[in-house]
Parts: C-alpha cells; structure tokens; sequence
C-alpha cells in the first residue's frame, strides 16, 4: 500500500546519495522509515486478520509471507537508524529495505490484496480502507507503537484462535432442516 516509487522520498535519498548531507538524508529518511513501520503494524491490525477470514488463495501462506516480509522491512530501518546517517552502513540499510518492500509490495498487490478484493464485500473494504487512512493521519511517527518483529506462524495461529473465539453461533449455517 506504501511504496518506493520512482519520485518516492526513497527514491529521491537514493538519486541524492553523493550530494546529500547527512541532515538532508535524515530529514527524508525519518518519516519514510516511520511511515514504513506504521504502515507495517496496521496492516498487521486489521488487513491481514481480515484476508485471514476471506481470503481463499491460500491467505495463510500470504499472511506468513507477508509478516516476514514486514519483518525485514522493520529490520532494513533498525539497520539504518543505528547507523551513521550517509554513512556506506546507512546506505546499504536502506537499500536492503528499499528492496524487501519493493518485494512485498509486488507480492501484496499480485495476492494478498487480489484475493482480498475479489472475496472480500465492497463495504467490509471501505471500511478497512477508512480505517487505514485515519491511523496513518494519526501516527506521522511510531511513537506509542509496539514496533517489534513478529514470528509469521504464531502471529496466523493467534489470528485464527481469535478469529473461532469471537464466534457465536456455532452452527453448520445450511438452515433448519425441520418439515424436508
């Protein structure tokens, strides 16, 4: 949903690399790495338990795709912020997570999102859309966010025990079958 395109802020950082100044890089940098994480952790909120209920081209395997995905991102942007801003460790940090979400944006668009959209009801992905667009205007930085790694296969297993706990009818739902 968030990407590196061509006149991105990630886009810009890398075409500037040689004439850059540490504070110009950071001052680009800071919010596109913020804006990463954020953006990782809602997804995590409310997108992929969803494509967990509706999701029927293999929403598992693209949700444990996915975390790990996230996971590098949230990696390549540690990386970088432990790193000297400008300096080739920067650089390289910010790379590798350029290219871990160039990966997983491909991947989210071809399927996840794709199979979302083809099972998922119009107003069910409005509503996460609205959702979206309101905690990104809400959370410019990651502050008050539990930024961490996640194990991809405890994080669907959590996901799908929710999922029956929240269930109140445990019926087969084909109906009475009374008078047939």
């Amino acid at each position: 949903m968030t990407g590196f395109a061509n006149n991105s802020p990630s886009s810009t950082i890398c075409r500037r690399r040689r004439r850059s100044t540490s504070a110009h890089s950071n001052g680009l940098w800071r919010p596109l790495a913020d804006k990463l994480d954020v953006h990782a952790y809602i997804e995590e909120q409310i997108f992929y338990p969803q494509l967990l209920k509706r999701g029927t081209d293999d929403p598992e395997g693209e949700t444990l795709d996915a975390i790990g995905d996230h996971n590098d991102i949230r990696d390549g942007v540690r990386d970088a912020n432990a790193a000297g801003i400008a300096s080739d460790e920067w650089w390289a940090a910010v790379g590798r997570t350029r290219l871990a979400n160039d990966d997983h944006m491909g991947e989210e668009e071809r399927e996840g999102l794709a199979d979302f959209r083809r099972h998922a009801p119009i107003g069910l992905r409005e509503a996460l859309g609205r959702q979206y667009s309101q905690f990104m205007a809400q959370h410019a930085t990651t502050r008050g966010l539990s930024i961490v790694d996640r194990d991809p296969e405890a994080y669907v297993e959590e996901q799908e025990n929710a999922s029956q706990s929240n269930r109140k009818d445990f019926s087969l739902g084909i109906g009475s079958l009374k008078g047939k």
